[in-house]
């Protein structure tokens, strides 16, 4: 499964794990995703996304359709059509 958020596209960066002898080795930054279900009044349906959890703080500001609307009026392409 991919580590990828649906909304935002936050995914895995990589960086340096650093030892107390400040030796340094290869590790990656997982994004804290959530698979979460959402009920959207607008379309009266309940939607089932792989998200991180500042989109889940958005979302539940300004709901889905809206936040959805917004990123494809900035030109972000989510892949969720409704």
């Amino acid at each position: 499964m991919s580590k990828v958020c649906v909304l935002t596209g936050k995914r895995p960066i990589t960086g340096n794990k650093v030892s107390h002898s400040n030796r340094k080795t290869k590790r990656r930054f997982l994004p804290n995703l959530q698979t979460q279900r959402f009920y959207v009044p607008e379309i009266e349906d309940w939607v089932t996304l792989k998200v991180s959890t500042s989109a889940i703080r958005t979302i539940s500001k300004l709901g889905l359709y809206e936040y959805v609307k917004k990123l494809h009026k900035k030109g972000i392409d989510t892949g969720i059509r409704f």
